[in-house]
């Protein structure tokens, strides 16, 4: 079975019970999460063996973050326990017109605090088929970047396939570092590019279009700033509103443009880590299939986490088959 790792920060989300706003209710709900713990955990569902390494708090808090990942089978063994508290963030879930709203408590979480010499990318990397990363991780401190860069370093020698989901967040970068610069030297020595036009325009500062006039040449310039890029992924969304998507799947192979049809998601239950449940479904996909599957399959994995509450797509690979094949009237299966 296929060994892929993840590297980044475990965080628990809080949030009022349903739509409520947090000053109106005195109930929370947590669940946990992160970008590249919520993509582990959705591979792990869908039938690969999957290590997530990190930091978590030194405390029953720290504890219960590791045995949720070990609840959906996602190996531990090199996640730090540290003195430093664990991320959170809050959330209050939108409806209709109104937007969700996010504020983050992780500037001194255990995760960024952590440092290279914590990790043995050496052994963690044994037997090691796919490696991947987000742009979240290099923005959060320099011990994250340094930490990650080691990481991907070690992995472009070994002949390992890296995917870079740059996701670009300003507020982030607080410590002194020009985001495109390291993002950049990042993405030179990765493989597969999940991110469209806008994703690249934040590189390279071009001005492409979101369209599929767009999307085309801004993946051939990509390719030739970063000639290790081999294949760009992308999901687009069209929003109704807060409750009602529209979402599709595009790439640019270094030969062939390829879309899938739209999906329509009439009613979200949760759209907090679509985007991880596309890149979950997109290595998936690129490790069982060809790119044309590969690309269904990460469309309709990230159509089926708009249904799931949490940060997480509990999904399985048949239920992500069952949509690919075109039985979308959600009729119950016996």
């Amino acid at each position: 079975m296929d060994k892929v790792v993840t590297f980044g920060e475990i965080l628990m989300r809080i949030a009022p019970l349903g739509n409520k706003k947090l000053k109106q209710s005195n109930q929370l709900e947590y669940y946990f999460g992160g970008t590249e713990a919520n993509v582990a955990i959705s591979l792990s569902q869908l039938g690969n063996h999957t290590q997530h390494i990190g930091a978590v708090s030194n405390d029953f808090v720290g504890d219960a973050a590791k045995s949720y990942l070990k609840k959906y089978d996602v190996n531990t063994d090199y996640i730090i326990d540290s003195n430093h508290p664990l991320g959170l963030y809050f959330i209050e879930v939108g409806a209709v017109m109104r937007s969700s709203l996010i504020s983050y408590n992780r500037s001194h979480s255990a995760f960024c605090k952590i440092e290279p010499k914590q990790i043995d990318w050496e052994k963690i990397l044994e037997n090691c088929k796919w490696f991947h990363w987000t742009g979240i991780t290099p923005a959060l401190s320099q011990n994250t970047y340094e930490t990650l860069k080691e990481g991907i370093l070690l992995a472009n020698k070994k002949g390992i396939t890296i995917s870079a989901d740059p996701a670009y967040r300003s507020d982030l970068w607080n410590y002194g570092k020009e985001a495109t610069n390291i993002l950049n030297e990042l993405v030179h020595i990765s493989d597969i590019f999940i991110g469209g036009p806008n994703e690249i325009n934040e590189l390279l500062g071009t001005t492409f279009l979101n369209s599929k006039e767009g999307f085309i040449p801004a993946s051939e310039l990509l390719i030739n700033e970063h000639p290790n890029i081999k294949k760009i992924f992308d999901k687009t969304r069209v929003s109704r509103n807060a409750n009602w998507h529209k979402i599709k799947a595009r790439a640019w192979n270094g030969k062939e443009y390829l879309e899938t049809n739209e999906l329509e998601i009439t009613h979200v239950v949760d759209r907090i880590g679509t985007g991880d449940a596309f890149a979950a479904g997109l290595i998936h996909g690129l490790l069982h299939y060809d790119d044309v599957m590969a690309l269904e399959f990460a469309n309709a994995a990230c159509g089926l986490k708009h249904t799931i509450e949490g940060d997480v797509n509990l999904i399985t690979e048949d239920e992500v088959l069952h949509i690919i094949r075109g039985n979308l009237t959600g009729r119950i299966i016996r």
